[in-house]
């Protein structure tokens, strides 16, 4: 094992041992794959003898993002079917004359559209999923887009339902048949997922309801809400699945998004504005933006970092919310990771 690799089996382990999370599993690869991996912990701490494994199914919460949205809208981009700075109320019926037709594609994925910063859909909306779509669509903007960088979930939700207006698919569909099973992510859905998958689910978050820990069900309510399908979270995958995401982004196909559309998103496109943000992707945190290392996390404790500069990418999904929803303490250990990853390991294999 190398030096590089065992400091980070090291640094995972003392997550487990602070329990920072149950588990977790990483890899480190380049463009041509894998480079080392590894799994620490337990799946679940109420069966001790359920290791985490390689092949765990992770709930990813907010990668959902780039694994299903970015992804499919840099296809529609491709395509021609979507101007990123084309105000979406000249070509989208449901916006137009709305407050939302003002922004553009473009605002959405760089956080600047101005759109209201509140998230309860279901206090703000109710529970019906056309009920949702319409309020989300049609509400008063928080302020005039362009303004300023304000992270809010509603633009993945809106992304997500603007994929689905162009391309005439729900975003699960669209999802599996433009990137997942071209790139050969066989274990990447949307939940819920079947009980046989479940069962090899890390366990997130008590359920009160049930009164056991979500294992194949989204952890985010608006998720559960919209019946598992949604741009802000609810989709599923293994690290071998995220690797292969990751190592195409590096060595892009004509199975799926290209070049270009990595090349727009991973590089500042909010100009003056702070925080820095690519598109839908932002620049690691501690880092200058011309270090290259773009990252995107999710809130159960996912991560992943790519770097085209070095030929590098790496994931880290966990289970954290089995636990708390606390982020200080995963925060040190995804810093300290970024920065065996990145700074210690060396160019182009781990040292």
């Amino acid at each position: 094992m190398t030096h590089t690799t065992d400091r980070i089996e090291d640094l995972l382990q003392t997550g487990v041992r602070d329990e920072v999370y149950p588990g977790a599993v990483w890899a480190v690869g380049n463009a041509d794959g894998i480079e080392a991996s590894g799994a620490v912990g337990l799946l679940d701490p109420d069966h001790p003898d359920e290791p985490m494994r390689l092949d765990t199914v992770f709930d990813v919460a907010s990668l959902t993002k780039i694994l299903a949205v970015w992804s499919t809208i840099g296809t529609l981009v491709e395509e021609g079917k979507l101007q990123l700075h084309t105000p979406l109320g000249t070509f989208w019926d449901e916006v137009a004359g709305r407050p939302l037709a003002r922004a553009t594609a473009h605002h959405l994925l760089t956080h600047t559209a101005g759109l209201p910063l509140r998230a309860n859909l279901k206090n703000l909306y109710g529970t019906d999923p056309q009920d949702i779509r319409d309020g989300v669509l049609h509400e008063s903007l928080h302020r005039p887009p362009g303004e300023a960088v304000e992270y809010t979930d509603r633009a993945a939700l809106v992304l997500g339902y603007l994929a689905e207006h162009l391309s005439g698919q729900p975003l699960d569909q669209l999802a599996t048949d433009r990137i997942w099973h071209p790139l050969g992510m066989t274990q990447t859905r949307f939940g819920p997922l079947p009980d046989a998958e479940a069962a090899r689910c890390a366990p997130t978050e008590y359920d009160e309801t049930t009164g056991t820990h979500l294992k194949g069900t989204a952890h985010d309510f608006s998720a559960r809400l919209l019946n598992g399908v949604c741009g802000i979270a609810g989709t599923f995958s293994v690290l071998d699945d995220v690797a292969r995401f990751l190592r195409h982004m590096l060595a892009p196909t004509q199975t799926a998004f290209g070049p270009n559309w990595i090349d727009e998103s991973l590089r500042i496109r909010t100009g003056g504005l702070a925080p820095a943000r690519g598109l839908f992707w932002h620049p690691a945190p501690a880092t200058e933006p011309n270090e290259d290392i773009w990252v995107h996390y999710g809130f159960t404790g996912t991560g992943m970092w790519i770097s085209p500069q070095q030929d590098r990418w790496a994931v880290l999904l966990t289970n954290k919310l089995r636990f708390n929803r606390d982020r200080e303490a995963l925060t040190e250990i995804r810093n300290a990771f970024r920065a065996d990853v990145f700074y210690y390991s060396g160019s182009p294999a781990l040292k």
